[in-house]
């Protein structure tokens, strides 16, 4: 009775956990969707707290597709992480300065700036950035 008991428990904890999943990427999609008004979109979380599995239903039968193209173009826009995105560090602490003046000259940056980026490039000297 018990090992029944507890399958259960399992069985309706994972459909409500799946449930969950579906209602926050309909929930994303929605927020991500620039068509629709905002007068639409609250009818759809509106639907979806009243009668919640059919109007998840509905919504992924009529605009699943959207679904996919949105989420395609919103991983467009991110920037990929690698190595080549970081910054390098620079081969010496005079190319820093070198650097730093010329933009002091150029008039981009102030004496301020300039004296700042002149104490970081001879401090990471000493301390091995």
């Amino acid at each position: 009775m018990f090992f029944q008991d507890f399958f259960w428990f399992l069985l309706w904890s994972f459909y409500f956990i799946a449930y969950l999943y579906v209602v926050i990427l309909i929930i994303t999609d929605l927020f991500r969707d620039d068509s629709l008004n905002g007068w639409l979109k609250a009818v759809w979380i509106i639907a979806l707290l009243f009668v919640p599995f059919l109007t998840a239903l509905v919504f992924i039968i009529v605009r699943g597709k959207g679904m996919a193209a949105r989420a395609m173009a919103a991983r467009g826009n991110v920037v990929a992480e690698d190595d080549a995105y970081r910054p390098t560090a620079s081969a010496s602490p005079a190319d820093d300065i070198a650097k730093a003046k010329a933009l002091l000259d150029a008039g981009t940056i102030s004496q301020g700036e300039f004296d700042a980026l002149k104490s970081k490039a001879l401090g990471n000297q000493f301390f091995g950035a």
